[in-house]
């Protein structure tokens, strides 16, 4: 199996001197698919971006990928393997089109033009979103837009994905295009979410973050 995530004795708190972590743990193991609940404000987003490093704890280590994570070279590799859906689609597209949209992770990883295409195509027929490759993003409807902010995120090929309620405005079929997706093609993730019926699709062990601790949890 091997341990993708460890977090051992994190602490973290934000400026207006509110108090989330004091001493977590947490860790994910390759393979495991895990649903994380929990009440608003608990810091299930929070969690992810200190994985990602875009905020950084007080005190207390992270290790992703067996090496301890601390400054901004050692989160940029991170960044490059962990695949992160933010809870807003705004915040995941920035170009004019899908396919740009798509493109620009690959693009930037070194792939060519002609290997981004190549990944734009099989992402998009993986997702769904053949035939939309050249529309524009903001006339697209919110559940087309978060298929496309997946979409960015596949198509970097993370080893590990984390999740931030992926289905949130979704309708039925879209949902259970998004959960067919997972179920295929993606073996080791963390999805936050509040649906029941997700987390019985999606996740082989479900956690609650409250009063920051992280337990066991069952529905």
């Amino acid at each position: 199996m091997g341990q993708l995530i460890n977090i051992r004795n994190l602490s973290f708190g934000y400026s207006n001197g509110r108090k989330l972590f004091n001493g977590l743990d947490f860790s994910l193991e390759k393979g495991e698919r895990v649903g994380l609940v929990g009440p608003n404000g608990a810091g299930k987003t929070t969690l992810f971006y200190l994985i990602m490093g875009l905020l950084r704890p007080e005190s207390g280590e992270i290790r992703v990928f067996g090496r301890p994570r601390e400054n901004e070279r050692d989160f940029s590799e991170v960044r490059q393997r962990v695949g992160l859906l933010f809870q807003d689609s705004e915040d995941q597209l920035f170009c004019p089109t899908v396919e740009e949209d798509i493109a620009f992770g690959p693009l930037n990883l070194g792939l060519s033009h002609s290997e981004a295409r190549a990944v734009v195509r099989e992402t998009c027929k993986r997702l769904g979103l053949n035939g939309l490759e050249k529309r524009v993003i903001h006339r697209l409807s919110g559940g087309e837009k978060r298929l496309v902010a997946l979409a960015t995120v596949v198509a970097m090929n993370p080893e590990c994905y984390l999740l931030d309620e992926p289905t949130a405005g979704l309708d039925s079929r879209t949902t259970e295009r998004f959960l067919r997706y997972l179920r295929e093609y993606a073996d080791t993730y963390i999805i936050i979410t509040h649906n029941h019926e997700v987390l019985k699709n999606a996740a082989d062990r479900i956690y609650e973050l409250r009063e920051g601790r992280i337990e066991p949890f069952s529905l």
